[in-house]
């Protein structure tokens, strides 16, 4: 019977040294994304914010051709996100044109078509092969489906159209002179985190995501369920994607009423988070207590911090993504024929950062404040 209890007591020291050993792991794991982002425990201080976000300097020595004609496809036009995003495309022009003089004809244009619905990826596709046929100078793209477009890509390759993609990626980045976008695994991890610590370290999560075939969505799942595996008392009971299910909204009921002491939920996009803030769900005094992080900060989720339905979000800077998109787009439309030591930088991938009440009304993040 000593030996067993002696056996036993050794058993759990063991445990304990472990647990130990694994707490300590995690806290190293998570000290890069804290130092990432200015956000730890000890550093949380608006003053301590360096604006990771720098909107490119319009050198006017390089020779952005007069009357360069920008033919812009997003995945989605409908939304605030989408609204700055065109909002920092239209300022790059117009501060271009100005830099450059150029007024009248030579006056650099930009036109800025999608659908109203990221999940319409065919109606994208008509609209790309209509602007291809139009021949523009350079094709910013934004696909719903990073697998969607291959035969639009090398079609314009084919014509001398070069293409800047932004915000989600596609499959075949050698067809494509440029990609700006936000670290979207990074918002992911800083979801896991915040989640985590939201609710002790422990207990059950699910993800609600946008399309499983948008490479944007895609990184943030896989960065969330990389950094939440660092805690071992958290399980992730189910991962549901819009393009997965017949109805998204009826898909996150069964989810709630399937794990009824679910502890926390992570939305990748505005559209999702929004869909889950909005839908009316039953057992309200369980479903309040879950802890919700989603992602972009709408006037919609701006209003849940404030009362209490989400405890943040992770927010990107839509208006710089599109500045950088059609500074881009001027650098790759130059003719190869001119003689420039120009060298665009293949991929910038902008900063995420984490807004909740604490710094929602601070000045210094206005960047990542969306309003109608």
């Amino acid at each position: 019977m000593k030996r067993a209890a002696i056996a036993a007591a050794g058993i759990f020291a063991v445990s304990v040294i472990l647990s130990g050993c694994r707490k300590e792991q995690v806290e190293e794991a998570i000290q890069p994304l804290v130092a990432d982002v200015l956000e730890g425990e000890e550093t949380e201080s608006a003053e301590q914010v360096e604006d990771p976000q720098v909107l490119p300097e319009i050198d006017t020595n390089v020779p952005i051709q007069a009357g360069t004609r920008i033919a812009v496809v997003s995945k989605c036009t409908k939304g605030e996100f989408w609204d700055l995003v065109r909002s920092g495309m239209e300022s790059a022009v117009s501060e271009v044109n100005d830099a450059y003089g150029f007024s009248k004809d030579e006056k650099v244009t930009m036109t800025f078509e999608g659908p109203d619905d990221e999940q319409k990826v065919e109606e994208q596709i008509n609209i790309i092969d209509a602007v291809i046929a139009e021949n523009p100078d350079v094709l910013c793209l934004s696909v719903g489906d990073m697998d969607s477009c291959q035969a639009q890509l090398e079609s314009a390759s084919e014509n001398g159209i070069p293409v800047v993609v932004f915000d989600s990626n596609v499959t075949n980045t050698k067809l494509v002179s440029a990609f700006r976008a936000t670290d979207n695994v990074q918002v992911g991890r800083m979801a896991a985190y915040r989640l985590a610590r939201t609710i002790g370290k422990m207990g059950n999560v699910a993800v609600f995501s946008a399309q499983e075939k948008t490479q944007s969505a895609k990184e943030r799942v896989e960065g969330f369920l990389d950094f939440i595996s660092n805690y071992s008392d958290i399980d992730v009971v189910q991962v549901i994607y819009q393009d997965q299910v017949e109805d998204m909204e009826t898909a996150m009921q069964e989810i709630l009423e399937k794990y009824p002491a679910l502890d926390g939920v992570f939305c990748t996009n505005a559209d999702v988070s929004e869909m889950y803030l909005n839908m009316e769900k039953e057992n309200t005094a369980e479903d309040s207590a879950i802890a919700m992080v989603g992602v972009d900060a709408t006037t919609r989720q701006q209003e849940a911090i404030r009362n209490g339905e989400e405890i943040g979000v992770i927010s990107q800077d839509p208006f710089t993504m599109g500045y950088q998109t059609i500074w881009a787009a001027l650098q790759a439309s130059i003719d190869p024929e001119e003689e420039t030591e120009l060298e665009i930088e293949k991929e910038i991938l902008l900063k995420p950062v984490w807004l909740n009440l604490d710094n929602l009304d601070d000045p210094n993040y206005s960047n990542y404040i969306y309003n109608k």
